[in-house]
């Protein structure tokens, strides 16, 4: 979650007035539309003053958006706030909360100062998106009632105690025109071409013009005619309730902020979020919200992202926005007075909803995250927002000390498998399972660890020393790191342990099976021993497979997407991955003898039909033709040893224009090398010439959408260079910029 910014330099946008006037304008507009029904249905949840929604967002489009650290987010009335300032309202009142406001504003000026914006985002997302869930189904529960006809409390269990005598009594108009703004709301997007009006304002228009035909009898907004301001009153209570109430208004308002000003910056290319800069912007709204009986203001993201599908491109969208709001409320009261209560709860029904997301919930469960993302969120709907994120936290905590010290131990026949961090809490079962190791035999204790502290070392290495002693055998295989063979450096009389598990990664087979798996069976041991390729096999399954798994597993579900289309030499010692650190579904292959790509026009089509499904249908971006030091085609050719008649000879007649171009100038770095080296060079510059003769590869060439490369492996110095088709020569592999 923690975000960091890619740019201190501010806005590198122009601003000229064709940017403002083409792009910015027109997004304000739309920005306006969305705001008055958004802004009057989160002042109306709550309780609060309609007109204090309007003030906050004024202020949070005019004075928020030109100090903003995050030019296109878009900042009002806080959705997030609505069950706290709710809760307020109802305990101290309105002129009241509009001071724990304005303190909360203070607050977070001295956050965005400090710098502590970072802190604040390293909250965990479970906890996060938990707590936004909970309010979500909170402004759910208590909208439904508004829906029916009621007046809605400010806690969930509260309102869902009322809504048995709604449903008994409903009122027909508020239901009508409730049910009509939602149905709007989640149609309106569907219908081709319009969708561009905003369906928020559609929805809530609609609803009023059906209100008024059918004179259906329905709560109404009720805007005061003077405009009259709400000031700050000090509130009258313990000052531990004050207090908690101003750092929940803050670190609500500040986390809302913060997370949508990330989100926003997914959605564009334009300059990035500025996060302690939007903090002491956000503190300055709320400070005039609160001095002028504004509604508690945070960035939205359902606002942002509407301004940048809307097409703004600085932050002058939000100033016009804030703008347009104050004109309409000041020419326009009589119009707004229309609009059915039910509507805006209608809206603010569908708003709460969608905090709740499925696709969200779904990624933490892939995570294991989802049972933090419920406690919070079942916190927050039954005891209240800042008890449900102390739950959703508590347990977040608990979650990262049981992983903390939890492992897996498995024995399998003499071997002992590790997984996990292993700290002298949970070292304890690990010891016991290896003192129930018979005595005289190899044991393999294979650590699959990403920590070992001292306690856990010493514990193992007791035991080993006692085991030994005994007559039997310890080898301690480490997979993904070597915690064990570092705490063992230094110590007297201990003996190193075997060389770690990551050169076997690279290594041949001869190498790392000097060693027999002691666990394996008579009958395994011996097909092994015969036949390399099934220890290979066997170790693959054990070690690489549960690492490369799901890697595959989405490769089999999606296709391969290969980017480049690799030819090289059949030769055992080139390893295509490994010279180019590359995985599955990355390398589309062909090897063959000598690396040769033959003449469009030649007899052979295998090496042509690998090349066409490369370009035509995979798409690749690249061709690379690898040759390499010591090839025995190339000595072949030199020397002239092949047997005529036979395939060998038949196939490197393929290599003809490679023993021509050989002879022309050669780049003074190749000079010295053997004669079939510098004739390998020489075939790679060839087959790269041969690759053009391919009508497919011509016209990707001719469209740039393909490229072609040549590489020279130096197998003794593992050493990869370029090859310069011009030059017959080799060039260094260029550093990353």
């Amino acid at each position: 979650m923690n975000h960091q910014p890619r740019s201190n330099a501010g806005e590198h946008t122009p601003h000229g007035p064709p940017l403002i006037l083409k792009h910015d304008l027109p997004a304000s507009f739309v920005l306006f539309l969305i705001s008055i029904p958004l802004s009057l249905g989160i002042a109306h949840a709550t309780g609060a003053p309609l007109m204090a929604g309007i003030i906050s967002a004024v202020i949070g489009g005019v004075v928020v958006g030109a100090i903003s650290g995050a030019p296109l987010q878009i900042s009002g009335p806080g959705t997030g706030l609505v069950v706290i300032v709710a809760g307020l309202v109802a305990q101290f009142g309105w002129a009241a909360t509009a001071a724990i406001t304005l303190a909360a504003g203070v607050l977070q000026l001295a956050l965005g100062l400090t710098g502590i914006s970072r802190l604040v985002m390293s909250l965990s997302p479970a906890v996060v998106h938990g707590m936004l869930a909970g309010i979500g189904i909170s402004i759910a529960v208590g909208q439904l009632v508004v829906l029916l006809g009621g007046t809605a409390s400010s806690t969930v269990p509260a309102n869902l105690a009322l809504l048995p005598g709604e449903l008994a009594a409903l009122a027909w108009g508020s239901v009508i025109s409730g049910a009509v703004a939602i149905a709007v709301l989640l149609l309106w997007p569907r219908v081709p071409r319009v969708s561009v009006i905003p369906a928020p304002l559609v929805a809530v228009a609609t609803a009023t013009a059906l209100a008024s035909l059918l004179h259906l009898d329905v709560a109404r907004v009720d805007l005061p005619d003077s405009h009259a301001l709400t000031f700050p009153e000090m509130p009258q209570g313990s000052t531990g309730t004050v207090v908690t109430a101003v750092v929940t208004v803050a670190l609500v308002a500040s986390m809302e902020s913060l997370l949508s000003a990330v989100a926003t910056d997914r959605l564009h290319d334009g300059p990035r979020a500025r996060l302690d800069k939007e903090l002491i912007a956000q503190g300055t709204g709320n400070v005039l919200a609160g001095a002028l009986g504004g509604f508690p203001i945070s960035g939205g993201l359902a606002r942002s992202s509407t301004n940048v599908a809307a097409g703004a491109k600085t932050r002058y969208a939000a100033i016009f926005q804030g703008a347009w709001i104050a004109v309409a409320v000041l020419a326009f009261t009589p119009a707004l007075e229309l609009i059915p209560l039910p509507a805006l709860a209608g809206v603010l029904f569908l708003v709460g909803l969608k905090l709740v997301s499925v696709d969200r919930m779904r990624n933490l469960v892939r995570h294991q995250e989802f049972v933090v993302y419920a406690a919070t969120a079942l916190g927050v709907v039954l005891f209240g927002l800042l008890e449900g994120v102390v739950v959703g936290l508590a347990i977040a905590l608990l979650r990262a000390l049981y992983r903390l010290t939890h492992c897996s131990v498995r024995v399998e026949g003499d071997r002992v498998c590790v997984r996990g961090s292993l700290v002298f809490l949970g070292v304890g079962r690990l010891v016991r399972e290896l003192r129930r190791m018979p005595a005289g035999r190899t044991v393999v204790l294979e650590l699959h660890i990403d920590y070992l502290d001292h306690a856990s070392y010493e514990a193992i290495n007791d035991w080993r020393e006692d085991y030994e002693r005994l007559g039997g055998h310890v080898r301690v295989d480490e997979v993904h790191d070597t915690w064990y063979d570092r705490a063992s450096q230094g110590k007297p009389g201990r003996r190193k342990t075997l060389p770690g598990p990551l050169p076997r990664w690279f290594a041949p087979w001869s190498h790392w099976q000097g060693t027999p798996d002691p666990v394996t069976l008579p009958a395994q041991r011996s097909s092994a021993e015969s036949d390399p390729m099934l220890l290979g096999m066997h170790e693959f399954e054990r070690r690489s497979a549960p690492l490369v798994r799901p890697f595959l597993h989405e490769l089999a579900v999606r296709g391969q997407r290969p980017q480049q289309l690799f030819i090289t030499c059949a030769d055992s010692r080139v390893v295509p991955n490994l010279i180019t650190t590359s995985g599955p579904g990355d390398l589309f292959c062909v090897r063959n003898i000598g690396n040769l790509v033959p003449m469009a026009s030649a007899d052979d089509r295998s090496v042509g039909a690998a090349i066409e499904y490369a370009v035509e249908i995979l798409n690749v971006g690249t061709i690379v033709v690898c040759g390499h030091s010591d090839c025995g085609a190339m000595k072949a050719l030199v020397n002239g040893s092949v047997s005529r008649g036979s395939h060998l000879h038949s196939w490197l007649r393929n290599a003809e224009p490679s023993l021509i171009r050989f002879h022309a100038p050669t780049a003074p770095g190749c000079a010295d090398l053997p004669v079939a080296d510098r004739l390998a060079v020489a075939n790679v510059a060839q087959q790269l010439d041969n690759l053009l003769g391919y009508p497919s590869v011509r016209e990707a060439i001719a469209a740039g959408t393909l490229t072609l490369k040549g590489m020279y492996f130096d197998i003794s110095n593992a050493r990869v260079y370029l090859v310069d088709p011009d030059r017959n020569g080799l060039e260094p592999v260029p550093s990353p910029a």
